[in-house]
């Protein structure tokens, strides 16, 4: 057995005339990563990947985004667009905050002596006037995905958030060295998906959309056909009521006086149920219920630019440069095309994939290559290895030899017990005994 090599072709890289943009390093610096606990000594931004330097985990798993920092790149995500009313501008700065719906609700709890009130703060809820649809929108959604100050749902927000809405997939100061044509075709391309794709969903009594749509029809049609809509609406109500209405994702009926959600680029003759209100290609939940639509179907935003354009696997930024490479079925800036380890170039080198990821051959070596069972070195990328279940060994007479006699066993049957091998049970019997 060998591990997968592969050689980089060399393409000449582009020169350009950088200018330096800040990727806020200092931010969140230290912070702890929720996924490596201790193993990871905090929070330090690689330089250009989107990544921490220690534990190599995504910025959205460790604590560092906070609540202002989100406010401030949905805010940004909404300027200029018909959701300003989600946002207000700053007046020291004028940088638009995203004025997130935020829920408390208090619940008397009867205690022995006397009554005590127990308060739920939901970190975002929808941005309703009728505070029993939001609770009941709330109730609808998953117990985990629910945001609920202090709980896995809160946490689950804050990781969508970053996750589904990359600050650099919409400001090019967030991104690393960007040439000014690369800026000008980034900044086209975000006003395109602002006037073409983003939403947010609205959430309504299904009822309450139909009978605004039939309102509409009759100051169409003049008041001589009210009577006759409302007498053909009434026919139908006793029979289908919420029935009538179904989810656009699941397919299956909604229940009478459920919230729904709708999404007003789709139309609103659909409509989902809260849980429902998905990305159709990761499946996660549409995070604070904002959309991209596209050829009928809900993204977020994230994998609405995915569709759009390609994504570098080294740095995760969005590609507007016209020359890149790819390799592995993925994507990459040129000079992005490094080892995941010690982030040397590859162009033209020989690189081995480990979990996805690009690595040099001495990295490779070093740091994950198979340890032979019989020499106990490194096995390099490019011999034959015998391997069995974890264990590995150089496929030569030196190394893959019986534990008790030193019999070559290549091409030869064996006992395997643990990380030791046998050329017969006599052999097995010897040494374990």
């Amino acid at each position: 057995m060998k591990d997968e090599l592969f050689v980089s072709s060399y393409i000449q890289q582009e020169q350009h005339d950088f200018s330096e943009m800040g990727l806020g390093h200092e931010q969140g610096f230290g912070a702890p990563c929720l996924k490596c606990k201790d193993k990871c000594e905090g929070f330090e931004l690689h330089f250009w990947r989107k990544i921490c330097r220690n534990c190599k985990c995504g910025q959205e798993e460790h604590d560092v985004l906070t609540s202002n920092e989100e406010d401030r790149k949905v805010g940004k995500l909404f300027e200029d667009t018909k959701y300003t009313t989600l946002i207000a501008k700053l007046k020291n700065d004028g940088i638009p905050m995203y004025k997130r719906n935020v829920m408390i609700l208090t619940n008397p709890v009867p205690a022995k002596k006397n009554i005590s009130i127990n308060t739920v703060t939901y970190e975002w809820a929808p941005p309703v006037q009728n505070q029993i649809l939001a609770r009941q929108y709330m109730q609808m959604l998953p117990k985990e995905k629910q945001p609920v100050a202090g709980s896995e749902g809160a946490q689950y927000r804050k990781k969508q958030l970053a996750k589904q809405l990359p600050a650099h997939d919409q400001d090019p100061s967030k991104c690393h060295e960007l040439s000014p044509s690369e800026v000008k075709q980034m900044e086209q391309f975000v006003k395109k998906y602002k006037n073409e794709a983003l939403g947010v969903g609205d959430v309504k009594l299904p009822g309450e959309v139909e009978t605004k749509a039939t309102d509409k029809n009759n100051v169409n049609n003049g008041d001589r056909g009210t009577s006759a809509a409302v007498g053909a609406m009434e026919g139908k109500s006793a029979d289908l009521k919420a029935s009538q209405y179904f989810c656009y994702c699941c397919k299956l009926n909604m229940k009478e006086g459920d919230p729904a959600v709708y999404a007003e680029r789709a139309g609103y003759d659909k409509l989902w149920h809260p849980a429902c209100f998905v990305c159709c290609t990761c499946s996660e939940l549409l995070v604070d219920m904002i959309y991209f639509w596209k050829n009928g179907n809900l993204y977020c935003g994230r994998h609405y630019c995915d569709s759009e354009k390609p994504r570098c696997a080294g740095c995760d930024e969005l590609i507007f440069s016209n020359e890149y490479t790819q390799a592995e079925g993925q994507n990459w800036h040129l000079k992005h095309f490094c080892c995941f380890d010690c982030d040397c170039v590859l162009a033209g080198e020989i690189y081995v994939m480990v979990n996805d990821k690009p690595v040099c051959k001495p990295c490779y070596v070093k740091n994950h290559a198979a340890i032979c069972q019989g020499c106990h070195n490194a096995i390099d990328p490019e011999v034959q290895r015998v391997t069995y279940n974890s264990f590995n060994w150089h496929a030569t007479q030196e190394c893959f030899l019986c534990s008790c006699c030193s019999k070559c066993l290549i091409g030869q049957k064996f006992m395997p017990v643990e990380g030791m091998v046998f050329c017969s049970v006599e052999c097995k019997k010897k040494m374990m005994s």
